[in-house]
């Protein structure tokens, strides 16, 4: 009995502590902590509202240690140059080592966000993980991370796992919004992970994919705020990417199908009306604040991130959009950002998603808004590959890292999530106005203003090597009773790795030191 009543005597004792004075949070805070901690280690006490600005307050990004150059993949493929660097617009892709699997990614994520900001292990009170790479169909990855805490002897941490195709990280971070702004939060913080291994059958889909991580606290406050009244959603029954069979760790991508589903809801999700929000059966809509009457468009946003299977994809995204505000705009007020594309707006919906002449003139036309809007966001997609649930967050961690404080204080983000089969949503960020050395948006952008140097410090491995190593990701993908055969010496300090899978399928974990 006195095992079952400790965690709610903790909770309670929290409880207590939150609705204590100022005086006595810092009594209880470490010293360390008050000192080098980018968030405060208890979030503010509950009132009977909503806790102001519920966002993003602190964010880590995790990729392998190694990656493969797609133009060596191109030579490798014998395909023509330029096939992967300009057709897909991907320079390098970032792979895992046999060492490595979707447990001992996010264990290595969550570690790393947890020791940079000095947060107690009991300050999380929801702990949410959206990822596709299924590698026990019974245990979530949540139950894995639990590992991390069981020292701090929190237990009490709601969340679960979250599935479907790319979509599962936007959903976990919509689960622990949500569960701040509900009468359930017990005023602690939240943590949202989401991160997979995009591996592909040898053939043109292959230089698609990636590896990486992603984890994001979620607080009050925050300078990263989720904005509460702009979201829009879809979710239908479609099949564009098949992953339906425990057999093998490959995905399945449907090509054309899916280039065309997702170009749907891109236009779906922008005909956007005037205040108030509202979304009706698969019509994406956004708001405009109170007072404005106007059709809403990219001119309302200062930066517009995109899940990004491939970047070209993105930059098509984005084209979409434009296309749909000059659609809007009428034939009686045209600006000379839309030039070149009147001859397009009489074409039947369908008819435009594999016209080739209208997809280089919406290119050409919308190549300045691409420049300032997006193209920063895509840094780590460039470089590393597709990462699936945590793709859009790459994107958001490369934006902050290639913008100051300053540029981005006040600023609107704009977001687009798109999960195969399918779920996506349209929504978006808004930047604190506070970027003054030491603010919070200042400590975000600062932590992450390493991603660049990050990104370089990894190896180069051949094609030949790499394709090695996925052959052997598939031998031994439902092998029992071994030691991965790889050297840790490859990955990262601090990097959590499989040390063995037993006769029973039971993954034991270890980490490099630090």
């Amino acid at each position: 009995m006195q095992r079952l009543l400790t965690p709610a005597k903790r909770v309670l004792q929290l409880k207590r502590v939150l609705q204590g004075a100022p005086a006595m949070l810092t009594r209880l805070l470490p010293a360390a902590h008050r000192r080098f901690s980018t968030v405060p280690a208890v979030p503010l006490a509950k009132t009977g509202t909503w806790p102001k600005d519920v966002g993003i307050l602190a964010l880590e990004v995790y990729f392998p240690a190694q990656y493969v150059d797609q133009t060596d993949l191109e030579k490798y493929n014998n395909v023509e140059a330029g096939r992967y660097t300009v057709g897909l617009g991907q320079t390098r892709m970032g792979f895992c080592s046999v060492k490595e699997d979707i447990n001992s990614l996010c264990l290595t994520v969550v570690q790393q966000l947890m020791e940079r900001t000095k947060l107690p292990w009991d300050a999380v009170g929801r702990l949410e993980v959206g990822t596709e790479t299924i590698i026990d169909k019974s245990k979530a990855v949540k139950t894995v991370l639990m590992e991390l805490f069981q020292d701090s002897g929190n237990t009490d941490i709601e969340g679960i796992d979250t599935t479907n195709a790319c979509y599962g990280g936007t959903a976990s971070l919509f689960n622990a919004a949500n569960w701040m702004e509900s009468s359930s939060w017990d005023g602690r913080y939240a943590m949202v992970v989401c991160g997979d291994i995009a591996v592909y059958p040898s053939g043109n889909a292959r230089p698609t994919g990636g590896a990486g991580a992603v984890a994001m606290l979620i607080g009050p406050e925050a300078p990263l705020v989720l904005e509460r009244d702009r979201r829009g959603k879809a979710s239908m029954n479609l099949t564009d990417v098949r992953a339906a069979t425990y057999s093998t760790a490959l995905n399945t991508w449907m090509g054309r199908n899916s280039l065309s589903q997702r170009l749907a809801i891109a236009d779906r999700k922008h005909l956007a009306v005037s205040f108030p929000s509202f979304c009706v059966s698969r019509v994406f809509r956004l708001s405009l604040p109170a007072g404005i009457d106007r059709t809403f468009t990219l001119d309302d946003l200062q930066f517009m991130i995109f899940h990004s299977p491939f970047c070209k994809l993105v930059q098509k995204s984005l084209a979409r959009l434009m296309y749909n505000d000059f659609l809007s705009a009428g034939s009686d007020s045209q600006s000379s950002r839309y030039k070149g594309l009147e001859a397009f707006r009489g074409l039947k919906l369908e008819d435009t998603y594999t016209n080739k002449d209208m997809d280089k003139a919406l290119l050409k036309a919308s190549l300045d808004m691409f420049n300032k809007k997006t193209k920063a966001s895509l840094y780590l997609s460039t470089h590393n590959g597709n990462t699936y649930t945590s793709s859009l967050y790459g994107c958001l961690a490369s934006l902050l890292s290639h913008h100051s404080a300053q540029e981005l204080a006040g600023s609107r983000i704009g977001a687009f999530s798109y999960g195969s089969g399918l779920a996506a949503s349209f929504f978006s960020f808004r930047a604190s106005q506070d970027a003054s050395p030491g603010s919070p948006l200042a400590n975000l952008v600062s932590s992450l203003s390493n991603l660049p140097k990050r990104l370089d410090s990894r190896k180069r491995m051949s094609p030949e090597e790499f394709t090695e190593i996925m052959d052997q990701r598939e031998q031994f993908f439902h092998k029992v009773n071994f030691s991965p055969p790889a050297d840790t010496t490859s990955l990262f300090p601090g990097t959590w790795y499989l040390e063995r899978v037993d006769e029973l399928h039971r993954r034991k974990y270890a980490r490099c030191p630090v």
